[in-house]
C-alpha cells in the first residue's frame, strides 16, 4: 500500500485516526493533508477571492480561490510524488468539491496502491467537537459532514460518531494488511 486517503468533514476524527494509524502501521507512514498545505500558505491567502475563505470567519461554509486552487493542485501532485519516490502517505482531505475532488487525487494517484477511506461522523457530534476544539468556525463540521462523501467511492468506510479513534484505525489497519 503506498497510500491512505482518509476523506471527511471538519472535525470528523481524519487526524486521530491518521495518527493512531502511524502508531499501528508496521511501517513509517508521512501524515500529510488539508491542515498541512492550509498551514504553508501564505497568510494573505487565508481569506478573501483568490485564497481560502472561511476558515476563521463566516458561516461555516468554505470557499476556494484560483490562488489557492493552483497551489492546492501543486500540493496534490507533490503528496503523489512523496508516495512515488518510496514514502507511503497518509493523506488526511477534505473533499470540498465530493466528487470532483476525487478525481482529482485518483488523477494524481494514479499507478500507486491506494486505499480510499470515508472518515463519516454525525453532523452534530462533529460540531460539538469543533466547539471543543475552538480553533475552527462555527458551522464547519455540520456544512461539510455529509457534503465532502457526495459522489465519493470508497474501498471503506469508519464511523467516528460510532466507533472510537483505535477501532476505526484498527479497520484501516486490518485491510492494509490485507492487501486493500
Amino acid at each position: 500500500m503506498d497510500v491512505i486517503v482518509l476523506n471527511g468533514g471538519s472535525s470528523s476524527g481524519k487526524s486521530s485516526i491518521a495518527r493512531r494509524l502511524q502508531e499501528l502501521l508496521p511501517e513509517p507512514w508521512l501524515h500529510l493533508g488539508a491542515d498541512t498545505m492550509v498551514e504553508a500558505l501564505p497568510p494573505w491567502l487565508l481569506g478573501g477571492e483568490e485564497g481560502i475563505g472561511g476558515l476563521t470567519d463566516g458561516d461555516g461554509t468554505v470557499e476556494v480561490g484560483p490562488a489557492f486552487a493552483r497551489l492546492d493542485a501543486a500540493w496534490t501532485l507533490g503528496v503523489a510524488a512523496t508516495a512515488r519516490a518510496g514514502a507511503p502517505v497518509l493523506v488526511d482531505e477534505v473533499f470540498l468539491g465530493g466528487a470532483a475532488s476525487q478525481q482529482r487525487w485518483r488523477a494524481a494517484l494514479d499507478g500507486l496502491e491506494v486505499l480510499w477511506v470515508g472518515v463519516r461522523c454525525d453532523p452534530a457530534v462533529a460540531a460539538a467537537r469543533e466547539a471543543a476544539r475552538g480553533d475552527r468556525v462555527a458551522g464547519m463540521a455540520a456544512a461539510q459532514a455529509s457534503a465532502v462523501h457526495e459522489g465519493v467511492t470508497y474501498d471503506l468506510v469508519v464511523d467516528s460518531s460510532r466507533a472510537s479513534v483505535e477501532d476505526c484505525a484498527g479497520l484501516i489497519v486490518e485491510r492494509v494488511l490485507a492487501g486493500g
